[in-house]
């Protein structure tokens, strides 16, 4: 049986994370070589591509170092994955940062963590197409796709820096849309609150909140964001340059 994604490379950022494990999970579960890029989770990222399913003996994963805030770190990836594989036809972009700052709190968003979930929320995702540019490029009908989040849109997250970076984000996705067609395709999917590792570490009162104010009072699941990321890969090829949200309808409320 021929997979969607069948012969296809994909590059991960930040794919031992939460978020990023279930999307490596179901790339490689369409078929995809998928490289798992890490900063310092390296044990995480070396036992996820030990486990991520092969459907066929041509898949080849691999967990591969690098820092987004690091363009020398990006530009030894790159040159990395051209020579394993010769090529990139999905790049997402699943590294972040970000730390609990009450919004009224402006003393303690700091000028040092400002300029970090920037340079890593922002410049990070920018910075890893501009290194993969030629690989996406040789592939001929490539994709970009950036996690944001539905902060970019309420305002409401973790710090203020925090919602400002994905609101960049998405207007900078629209931005490498217009530059990279047609051989490049770029778009965002935009979660809600997703029920991962470390949200489940927070108190249980406010994740029932977090739910009960969402239409469909539930937080979105891992795998419901990675399923978003294929359908981009796999059935929506003729969309660049939007903001697919997987929010329960949050907005509404």
């Amino acid at each position: 049986m021929t997979l969607a994604l069948d012969g296809k490379i994909a590059l991960v950022t930040g794919g031992a994370g939460g978020l990023g494990r279930a999307i490596c999970e179901a790339l490689a579960a369409s078929g995809a070589s998928v490289i798992i890029g890490y900063n310092n989770s390296v044990d995480a990222a070396q036992t996820l591509a030990g486990r991520l399913p092969r459907p066929d003996p041509n898949i080849h994963h691999a967990a591969m170092q690098a820092a987004v805030s690091d363009s020398s770190s990006l530009a030894r990836l790159a040159a990395d994955i051209e020579q394993r594989y010769g090529r990139c036809d999905i790049v997402v972009n699943c590294a972040g940062t970000t730390r609990f700052v009450p919004h009224d709190d402006l003393d303690g968003l700091s000028d040092a963590l400002f300029d970090d979930i920037l340079a890593t929320n922002v410049r990070g995702p920018f910075a890893v197409v501009r290194a993969m540019r030629p690989l996406l490029q040789r592939a001929g009908e490539a994709l970009v796709v950036n996690i944001s989040s539905i902060a970019a849109v309420t305002a409401m997250g973790s710090n203020i820096a925090y919602c400002a970076s994905k609101a960049a984000v998405d207007n900078m996705t629209k931005s490498l849309a217009r530059a990279l067609a047609p051989r490049i395709r770029v778009l965002s999917v935009s979660p809600g609150l997703s029920d991962t590792d470390f949200v489940k570490q927070m108190e249980k009162s406010w994740r029932d909140e977090q739910a009960d104010r969402t239409p469909l009072k539930r937080l979105a699941r891992p795998e419901e964001v990675a399923a978003a990321v294929v359908a981009a890969a796999t059935h929506l090829t003729f969309t660049t340059g939007v903001v697919i949200p997987v929010d329960g309808g949050r907005p509404l409320q």
